[in-house]
Formats: structure tokens, sequence, C-alpha cells
């Protein structure tokens, strides 16, 4: 399945981007509200300069303190993030997420953000790829 597909099933919510200078706890704060595990840092909201994860907060956190959640997501951020494009397909994406160990990858064409896919959204497209291959070969072993 392709990066386009699972953009499509995940329906137009577009992708959730915050500001360089934007507060950590500010930032923390979207990802509650959101039910989401990591934004997009774009000063436009049209590239991907720099993705902030719960992961990045929680390690701060445990690092830093509480003190942390004043900072500016700039200074926590992933920069320069692994991304894919629409015509990637899921198990590319799966590989490159399972080996840099991060579960949030940016979709970008021509330079401009276009999505953002989740290793769970990437997990659900291969699991339905799965369950419709199983369907195919129990009808071809029962003569259907």
């Amino acid at each position: 399945m392709l990066v386009q597909q699972i953009l499509k099933s995940k329906g137009d919510d577009g992708v959730i981007t915050v500001k360089p200078g934007t507060s950590v706890s500010d930032a923390a704060r979207i990802l509650a509200e959101r039910r989401i595990g990591g934004v997009i840092v774009s000063r436009e909201g049209d590239t991907a300069e720099g993705i902030l994860s719960e992961r990045d907060i929680v390690r701060a956190l445990a690092l830093k303190g509480p003190g942390c959640l004043m900072e500016t997501v700039d200074t926590m951020m992933t920069r320069n993030p692994v991304c894919c494009t629409r015509q990637d397909s899921s198990d590319q994406v799966l590989t490159r997420m399972t080996e840099g160990r991060f579960r949030h990858m940016p979709v970008v064409e021509d330079g401009k953000l276009v999505g953002i896919v989740t290793i769970g959204d990437v997990v659900k497209a291969r699991l339905q790829e799965l369950a419709m291959e199983k369907d195919a070969l129990e009808g071809m072993i029962m003569g259907h």
C-alpha cells in the first residue's frame, strides 16, 4: 500500500503544526487536546523544519525537570526529520520508522508538507492488506 492511500483513509484533518518559538507547554497542550503523539514545527505551516513528539517532552522532563516546559519547541525538536512521499510504500515507511526508532513521519513533496503518517497508520494499513490477502487466498482454496 502506498502512503497516498494511507493519507486518504485518514481523512483530511490536515497536519497539526506549531511555529518555532512556541512553548513546549503549549505544544504539550495541543498534543493532549488533539490526542496525537507529535507536531510538526514549521514557520509557515507548509514545511517540516522539525518534529516534536511526546517522547521528546518526556525525555526532557526526565533530564531537566518541569522547567523544560517553558523552553521553546525549536530547542527540543528533532531537526530535519526523516520524511517520505505519497509514492513511498507502507513497507518502506515502516522500515525507516523501525530503523530510526521513531513513530511519526512527515509526508513531503516538492519541499511542501502534504501530510503525516504514524506507525499506527502504517500498521493499520498493513493489517488491512493482510486481511484482504487472506480472504483472497481462502477464496482461491474454496474455489470461489
